[in-house]
């Protein structure tokens, strides 16, 4: 009987902390999802919002052969270094590959940050949130937690 109690507990108390951890979503602090770019976004006219919307599919749709590069690289270069027969050489020229897919990447990055900075007033250009407010556009322009200029890690 006690060690129903103390198992009935322990699954409650366990209960309780999920359920305070996942309260407020994820916590991906400040920025886009943690609500800090909000009033920017709520700043701007429908028209900016679709504009920017549709730049940000256009910029997707663009890019997405680069990402799927990309992750194929990394996936690549992550079997090599766990390879304990693998080639020096062969490490070194695939981190160079990659190397020069996500200089590829940051200069699409770039180009479409500065696309969407030509849609807004010089007074949204001043009320940006820190860091540009335009971080690689996150995962849609709705302020999402994007990749910015950096690409994700994936192991």
């Amino acid at each position: 009987m006690n060690k129903k109690i103390i198992t009935l507990g322990l699954i409650g108390i366990l209960l309780l902390g999920v359920t305070y951890a996942y309260a407020e979503g994820l916590a991906f602090g400040p920025g886009p999802r943690g609500r800090a770019g909000q009033e920017f976004w709520s700043s701007l006219s429908a028209d900016q919002k679709a504009k920017l919307q549709e730049l940000r599919r256009k910029f997707e749709e663009e890019t997405a052969q680069l990402r799927g590069s990309m992750l194929t690289k990394r996936l690549e270069l992550r079997a090599l270094w766990r390879n304990p027969k693998a080639d020096e050489k062969a490490l070194r020229e695939k981190e160079k590959e990659l190397r020069e897919l996500q200089n590829q990447w940051r200069d699409k990055v770039i180009e479409h940050r500065l696309e969407a900075r030509k849609l807004l007033t010089p007074e949204q250009l001043s009320s940006l949130p820190y860091g540009g407010g335009l971080r690689g556009l996150g995962k849609g322009f709705r302020m999402g937690d994007g990749m910015g200029l950096h690409c994700r890690r994936i192991d």
